[in-house]
């Protein structure tokens, strides 16, 4: 599917954000696979009719579901950090954030389906991510570039340190989602992995007294 397909299958209208809230409200209720169109027009108070005028399919409305939830996340993590303090006071917050998206249910379900249906909708997994992770990535990395000035950390390359952290944060729930491996989704847990992924990162690019 080329890139011009893929923005005729999205069509905005006077109901688009009323369909959206709907199908978010399934898809974080019920998932992707459980949730059907009939629940999400009768949720989002629009026939099927005017929801199918707007997304061919339901994929397509996951996807633009998942792109709001990503830039929502972003924004409220982005507010909640303070951009001139330490990193080891804003990666924390982060980890978390990062965290508690990819291991929920919907975030797990979100690269299910980009890496089911990649073959048949290229353009899938690349609107998600440069709507979603792209997003953190960036700015990740503008905020790296800030605390590199500052001297609280020394890097060469700041997209590739975001990705490195971001990874880190990552690192058990990929099996959960490729492999279908049992995943730890209690706080405790949660925690422990976040903790790991600053420990790890600031020992690799943190700034000791000595100056390294």
């Amino acid at each position: 599917m080329n890139s011009a397909l893929a923005a005729a299958q999205i069509k905005r209208g006077r109901k688009f954000d009323q369909v959206v809230k709907g199908a978010r409200a399934v898809f974080m209720r019920d998932g992707f696979e459980r949730a059907n169109v009939d629940d999400i027009a009768a949720e989002a108070s629009v026939s099927k009719a005017t929801l199918y005028s707007y997304f061919s399919d339901k994929r397509m409305l996951f996807i633009e579901v998942a792109r709001q939830e990503s830039q929502r996340q972003a924004d409220e993590a982005e507010a909640l950090i303070d951009l001139c303090a330490h990193p080891e006071c804003v990666l924390p917050i982060a980890a978390h954030r990062i965290i508690d998206f990819f291991s929920s249910e919907f975030g797990r379900a979100v690269f299910r389906i980009c890496i089911t249906d990649i073959q048949g909708f290229p353009d899938l997994g690349q609107q998600f991510y440069a709507s979603g992770p792209a997003i953190i990535r960036d700015r990740l990395a503008a905020y790296l570039t800030g605390a590199i000035s500052r001297g609280e950390v020394v890097i060469e390359d700041v997209y590739l340190a975001a990705d490195q952290f971001m990874a880190l944060c990552k690192s058990d729930i990929l099996g959960a989602v490729y492999l279908g491996t049992q995943y730890d989704a209690s706080e405790a847990h949660r925690n422990r992995v976040a903790e790991g992924a600053v420990s790890m990162f600031m020992a690799r690019y943190g700034v000791n007294d000595h100056g390294r």
